[in-house]
Formats: structure tokens, C-alpha cells, sequence
């Protein structure tokens, strides 16, 4: 015993060590791909090696390829960091090695699951009898919400999904925004309802559906085909710009289609715990189903999304599963893999309790409220550099921008990137190059937007004095 508390001291001695260093180091790699297989590989060993040995030789090779998404400098992908409640949670839930499909497998897990899925709901103003499932991220979120919407609509339509598959039954009618997610459409072909088949709704210059398209779409099923199992997926929270699709107006459409609405929240349902900005998403309790992510903006660790259905029943039937080995008893606590797609799953209850006990109702608005003040200050600022334009209205976390032409945007990021002061990524809007940041982290304070704007003038300044040099 005395060797592995040793092996955990100084397990926990080198996290330290990590978390002490996100403020110096590169928040980029040092370290190629090349170099990690290196440092990292080689043939299979014949003999064993001490656990201390293996520990301290994994983080010194590892160290220079590690990313540093915990950084309050890392503004990549809407990835937040992990609060030091919710990390030590997640180091406890790794050692207790509970298995939360079943509440044989860990009563304790399973009940803090319980309380979690009724703080949540409060928290995002949900409705209390609604149910949720702790699941990898977002895209299985989507993927039991969805499948909790396949059951719904074709189970009014006489059709039992879960027995029978889709062969022979009524074609399901999709539609969603131009610019949603791309793991709506994986969902669906995990579903076998099939990406292509979805009808696009336009979307404005901001990345909102048009209502008035999803109108003219939902009229365009009258007459014989009006009564088609239909589901709408709406978004809070475009990846690039953090707009918010108007949500009112197409809960009471989907209402009139008698259409099953489920609402993409990855990041974006996360603003209706705060009171300063949970106008912004108004209407979206009235929903069906919802997807969102713990490891987003309530900084858990690595991984942990939450769906979340308005008709348990239809939740439970399309996830349950029994078999005659299986101890289940369903007047005890809630056994998880009633509500989810994992049989055997890790027990991330235990973290998002530590963040919601940690934080509470009050802290989880500010960290929310001050990812956005931080998003305005960067727009505010870099909007400030030469050839700087600012694509998006600030209203969340996120901040879209490019610079003067596609060119200097890929060059300007480029060296941003490869300095690693800071991180984010490129991508395109309206068919050219822009760059997305996005600020998720609870690490992330004014002065780590004064670093990275800092940056971004140094990669300018460098560029223009090059092309004087040029000519």
C-alpha cells in the first residue's frame, strides 16, 4: 500500500505541476507528432516496469504534446476548462472505478445522477418532470434526444421504431437550419434518417433560422403529406457567431406542425442561468427535447454532455434495455442505462456535482456572464488593429472576425497559433476565411485578452514590416 499512495502522492504532485504552469507555458505543443511517436512509441515491453516508473516516464514524454486547453489563453473549439472542484471529483470518480450503468454497480453514483439531472433543470429552466441522460458530449446528446423524437413521432403514426426499424415505416421529415451543427447530421445517420434527407431551412447574415423560410417549408407538407412525422432541430448558440435561433416563433410553429422540436444548446442553453441573459433564449423551455454539454461552460472535465426530453416516456423507450442477468429494480434509484446508449459508462455525476456545489446558482451565472464580457472585450479590442473586421454581433461567448483579405487571415492566425501565447481556430463564413474565438473558460481574465490581442498585433506589425521589406 505504502508504493501506491506514493505512486498517487506524486501522481497528484505533477498535476500540480501542470496547472501551476498554464500561465508561462506555450498553450500550443513544442513537441511534432513525429517527436511524441518518438518519445512515446516504440515495441511492445516483454517486462513489466514499476508503476512510478511509468507514470513519471509518460508525463515527461507527453508534457510537450499536451494542448493547453486549460489555459485561460485557449479560445479553440468552445472548450472550457475544469473547475478545481469538478477536477478532483473526476480524479475521485476514476479511482472509485464505478460502473453508473445500473444503481447495482454504484447506488452512490446513481443518486448523485438523480440530484444532478434536478439542479440541472432548475439551473436551464427546464421543466421539472422532464428527463435527462449524462452521456459523451453533445453529439450522443443529440443522438438520444433524437431517438427519444423518432419514437415519439412514429409511435403516433402506429409505428414501433425500437421492433420494427424504419424499413416500411413513415418517412420522417427533418428539418434544420442552414447553419446548424455538423453533429445534427452524424445523429441522424446514426439514426439511419439520413443527413440528406433533411430540408435546410435559410439562415440570416448572423446564422439564425429564418422563420419565415420554416414557415414557407412547413407549409409546403399540407394536404397528404401534412400529417408526416416531422422534427425541427433549432440552435442556441451558432458555433461561429453565438447567435440564437428565434425561439418563440418556432416553438409556436413547431406547435402548429404538431412537430417534435429539439434544440441544439451546446454552449448557448447554458445562458439561461444567467438572469442578465436568459432573454436570449426565451421560448426554448417550450421544446421537446435539448442537447447541451457540461464540459462547455460549466468547465467539467473531459467528457460530459446532458440530454434532456420533455416525455420521459418517450426518452425511456427508445433507450431502455433488460436482459435476465441484468439487476435492475425500478422503484429503487434510477438505473442510467434506462436513458442513455452506454451499457458500461464512466460516473460523471460526480463531477458535475462538484461544479454545481462549488459554484452554485450564483456562481454559474457569473462564470457564464464573464466569458461574454471577456468575448466583448476582445472584439472591442481586436476591432481596434488595421485590417480587423468584426463579422459577428457579440451577444455570447463567441467573437468572428477576419482580416483584410483570406491571405492575411491564414498568415495572421498561422503566427498567432505558432507562438503560443494563445490558440483558436480558423474557419469560413459567407465563403471566406475568418477566425472564431471563443471564451469558455473559467481561467480567462482580462488580461489574457490583452496577451492574445497582444499577439495578433505583433503577427500584423511583423507582416507589414515583411512586405516593406519586400519592396
Amino acid at each position: 500500500m505504502g508504493d501506491e499512495r506514493e505512486l498517487l502522492r506524486r501522481t497528484a504532485e505533477l498535476a500540480a505541476d501542470f496547472v501551476e504552469s498554464l500561465d508561462e507555458r506555450s498553450v500550443w505543443p513544442r513537441a511534432t507528432v513525429d517527436e511524441l511517436r518518438d518519445a512515446l512509441g516504440g515495441p511492445l515491453p516483454d517486462d513489466a516496469s514499476a508503476p512510478l516508473d511509468v507514470v513519471e516516464s509518460l508525463a515527461r514524454a507527453a508534457d510537450p504534446g499536451i494542448v493547453g486547453m486549460q489555459s485561460g489563453r485557449y479560445f479553440g473549439f468552445v472548450i472550457g476548462g475544469s473547475l478545481p472542484a469538478a477536477l478532483a471529483a473526476d480524479w475521485l470518480a476514476a479511482t472509485w472505478d464505478q460502473n453508473a450503468g445500473l444503481v447495482v454497480g454504484g447506488p452512490a453514483a446513481a443518486v448523485v445522477e438523480e440530484v444532478v439531472g434536478d439542479w440541472l433543470k432548475e439551473l436551464l429552466r427546464l421543466p421539472r418532470t422532464a428527463s435527462f441522460a449524462l452521456v459523451t458530449g453533445c453529439q450522443m446528446a443529440h443522438t438520444t434526444c433524437l431517438a427519444a423524437a423518432r419514437h415519439d413521432v412514429l409511435s403516433r403514426s402506429g409505428w414501433n421504431v425500437e421492433h420494427d426499424g424504419l424499413t416500411g415505416a413513415p418517412p420522417i421529415r427533418v428539418l434544420a437550419g442552414a447553419k446548424r451543427h455538423a453533429t445534427i447530421d452524424r445523429s441522424l445517420r446514426l439514426l439511419g434518417l439520413g443527413a440528406g434527407r433533411t430540408v435546410e431551412i435559410p439562415a440570416d447574415d448572423q446564422g439564425r433560422m429564418r422563420v419565415d423560410a420554416l414557415r414557407a417549408a412547413l407549409g409546403e407538407s399540407s394536404g397528404p403529406a401534412g400529417s408526416a412525422p416531422t422534427i425541427i432541430c433549432a440552435q442556441v448558440g451558432e458555433v461561429n457567431t453565438g447567435s440564437v435561433d428565434p425561439m418563440s416563433e418556432i416553438v409556436e410553429l413547431a406547435g402548429e406542425a404538431d412537430a417534435w422540436l429539439h434544440v441544439d444548446g451546446a454552449f448557448g442553453l447554458w445562458a439561461a442561468a444567467s438572469p442578465a441573459l436568459r432573454d436570449l433564449v426565451a421560448g426554448v423551455e417550450h421544446a421537446d427535447s435539448w442537447a447541451t454539454d457540461a464540459h462547455k461552460w460549466l468547465n467539467v472535465p473531459y467528457d460530459c454532455g446532458i440530454a434532456f426530453v420533455a416525455n420521459p416516456e418517450s426518452h425511456r423507450a427508445a433507450m431502455a434495455v433488460q436482459a435476465e442477468y441484468l439487476v435492475q429494480d425500478r422503484h429503487a434509484a434510477r438505473d442510467q442505462m434506462d436513458w442513455t446508449p452506454e451499457f458500461s459508462r464512466r460516473a460523471r455525476g460526480f463531477a458535475v456535482y462538484a461544479a454545481l456545489r462549488s459554484l452554485g446558482r450564483a456562481g454559474v451565472a457569473e462564470l457564464v456572464e464573464s466569458s461574454c464580457a471577456r468575448a466583448k472585450e476582445f472584439a472591442d479590442a481586436i476591432a481596434r488593429l488595421p485590417e480587423c473586421e468584426v463579422l459577428n454581433e457579440v451577444v455570447l461567448n463567441q467573437v468572428l472576425f477576419r482580416l483584410s483579405d483570406d491571405a492575411t487571415t491564414g498568415e495572421v492566425l498561422a503566427a498567432v497559433q505558432a507562438e503560443g501565447e494563445a490558440w483558436m481556430s480558423g474557419t469560413r463564413w459567407d465563403d471566406r476565411a475568418a477566425i472564431r474565438l471563443s471564451v469558455s473558460n473559467w481561467r480567462t481574465s482580462p488580461a489574457d485578452v490583452g496577451r492574445t490581442v497582444a499577439s495578433f498585433e505583433r503577427a500584423l506589425n511583423a507582416r507589414s514590416a515583411a512586405s516593406g521589406y519586400a519592396t
